[in-house]
């Protein structure tokens, strides 16, 4: 298995897309709710899994990504967490995901993609959040608006982009 889940969280047919995560009992800020495991790889072997895999990964480095590498582990390597514009889950170093905020049971858990990764793509959005911005691209975490938002809850990656951005 790549990927670890609290005993709190469970799989089921999401009301975003897809299968999703869900608290089984409530949540408390700060909880660490899944970390993400699999093989370490570089962007040229990304885009060629892609093709098979479709998005399993997440982004580590500029060129670097983690997760399944073959077909037959993607579903151990998949954390299938939603995207949402007002997420609940938020990323703490590299890998490991945590509750921003109080989560009730029963809730679907997700996190806003634009925490994640710096990359070229692009999505609508369905997330039905009443701040949702109705695309989500791989660039979104450039938004001033955002850093603010998510100050702290961004990869590590993604923070050490932000600093020398904001010349820290």
């Amino acid at each position: 298995m790549f990927v670890w889940f609290s005993d709190s969280v469970e799989k089921y047919a999401s009301e975003i897309e897809g299968t999703g995560l869900r608290a089984v009992r409530p949540i408390a800020v700060g909880d660490l709710l899944i970390v993400k495991g699999g093989h370490v790889f570089n962007r040229e072997r990304r885009d060629d899994l892609a093709k098979t895999l479709g998005p399993a990964e997440i982004q580590i480095d500029d060129h670097l990504f983690i997760g399944p590498d073959r077909p037959e582990d993607r579903d151990s390597g998949m954390m299938y967490l939603n995207h949402s514009c007002d997420p609940n889950v938020g990323m703490v170093g590299q890998i490991a995901f945590h509750a921003m905020r109080d989560i009730a049971a029963g809730e679907e858990l997700a996190f806003d993609y634009a925490t994640g990764d710096d990359d070229d793509w692009k999505m609508e959005c369905r997330c039905g959040a009443e701040n949702c911005r109705r695309t989500v691209t791989g660039r979104d975490w450039r938004m001033p608006e955002l850093q603010a938002r998510y100050a702290g809850w961004f990869s590590a990656y993604l923070q050490r982009k932000i600093a020398a951005l904001q010349g820290a």
